[in-house]
């Protein structure tokens, strides 16, 4: 008997000792030296490229769309966090037929109008959404570390956050996020509106991070350029913001292609997804094929995107531009949307970044879109727009949202430090 226990009791230990292996080995991720509380990285990064996994097992098997499974999985981690905060009003509206959660200041300024903010969250044009109508009424709107995030800034600005729930892919593509977001903007605008808030409409900026900069900097474009607006965005704060699908070898994108959370392929599969495009165009996109020098279609787009001019050369470094002698028009044809300034505000053109408003710019190292970031800036500083950096060498895709619960990330909580203070300053 005792030594049926003792066999028993070794064989757990052995099949113990191997699943833990196992998970070391899933866990572990090789990180660049710089990226601070690497373990707390790898936790996170396993945990989301379980779910990703999880979410093309299921795609693959005809269940349900991947997008949807990464949604269904935030939106039940993220019910666990934090939810309240003393000094901040929250309420779930509508602006032109789109949910929308107001952060409102409670603090009594006799005499004062607040700042106004459009705010555009992240999550690749298709995850970040878990509202459910119910006929009026609305229930958990967006994400909960960006309901975090705006409570702060709501509390910290005195301000007025309002948090835009555009449609998502796969069931609407683009244009249809674009179109949401500038009809949020317009009605938030409207100086009735603004007065109803008790907003300064000398005072109002849009800002986002991630595809939600994507969409606040195409949102400052059509509005900065409009001449009929009564009221016009002060400031453009955008976070480590995705701007172009032509290059997908930047330097930043050749450095950082295997760095968590935002991987390059990763990245292409959110572009042809906002775009409406086959999945099986991601090699072709990697390898820069719809961008090939035989495609004449780009000829007065490429200067826009030229990073051997635009980067210095401290990021440049020794990487080389990655553009095929031959490619395929196919991709152009099929997907306009990736030569389309509303899709891929860094192709604006000079006469319309000229108008932009003072813009703010936060960019990490690790990071495939730090170039996108980093270009987009010195293409406005070209124009004569004042531009904001702000460059944090131990950062990563994503790290502003690990500032909350459950992360609490020292890059995070320092990332949203500064762009909240950049936004007192100039807001």
């Amino acid at each position: 008997m005792l030594q049926g226990s003792h066999t028993e009791m070794h064989l757990f230990l052995v099949i113990a000792f191997f699943l833990t292996v196992a998970t070391a080995y899933y866990i572990y991720t090789p990180l660049p030296s710089a990226i601070s509380e690497p373990w707390k990285v790898m936790l996170l990064d396993a945990g989301i490229r379980f779910v990703v996994k999880m979410g093309y097992l299921v795609d693959d098997l005809g269940l349900s769309h991947h997008t949807r499974v990464l949604n269904f999985a935030v939106d039940h981690l993220e019910v666990l966090a934090p939810h309240s905060s003393e000094g901040v009003s929250v309420s779930d509206t509508v602006f032109a037929g789109l949910q929308v959660r107001v952060f409102e200041s409670t603090r009594e300024l006799r005499g004062q109008l607040k700042r106004g903010l459009l705010y555009f969250h992240g999550g690749g044009w298709a995850i970040g959404s878990g509202s459910k109508w119910k006929g009026e009424t609305t229930t958990n709107i967006g994400m909960r570390s960006y309901d975090q995030l705006c409570r702060r800034m709501a509390q910290e600005l005195d301000a007025v956050i309002v948090s835009v729930d555009y449609r998502l892919a796969p069931d609407v593509v683009f244009p249809g996020q674009y179109h949401d977001a500038i009809q949020a903007a317009w009605h938030f605008l409207q100086p009735e509106v603004l007065a109803r808030y008790s907003v300064d409409p000398g005072r109002v900026g849009v800002t986002g991070d991630s595809a939600g900069a994507n969409l606040g900097a195409a949102v400052a474009h059509e509005v900065a350029m409009d001449s009929q607006a009564p009221i016009k965005f002060r400031v453009q704060a955008l976070i480590y913001p995705v701007l172009q699908a032509l290059d997908f070898n930047t330097p930043s994108y050749q450095q950082n292609q295997a760095v968590p959370i935002l991987y390059r392929p990763l990245m292409a599969r959110f572009w042809l997804e906002y775009l409406g495009g086959d999945p099986s165009y991601i090699q072709p996109l990697l390898a820069n094929d719809h961008a090939a020098l035989d495609v004449s279609q780009l000829t007065s787009h490429r200067d826009k995107l030229n990073w051997t001019r635009l980067l210095p050369a401290t990021v440049r470094k020794n990487y080389e531009p990655v553009v095929p002698l031959r490619g395929s028009v196919q991709m152009l044809e099929e997907l306009p949307g990736l030569t389309d300034p509303r899709a891929a505000p860094l192709l604006a053109e000079q006469e319309v970044l000229t108008q932009a408003p003072p813009t703010y710019i936060l960019t990490c190292e690790h990071d495939v879109l730090r170039d996108d970031g980093l270009m987009y800036g010195r293409r406005l500083e070209e124009a004569g727009v004042a531009v904001s950096y702000d460059h944090h060498e131990d950062g990563f895709h994503g790290c502003l949202s690990f500032a909350f619960w459950p992360a609490y990330l020292e890059v995070g909580i320092r990332c949203v430090q500064n762009y909240i203070c950049w936004l007192g300053e100039n807001l």
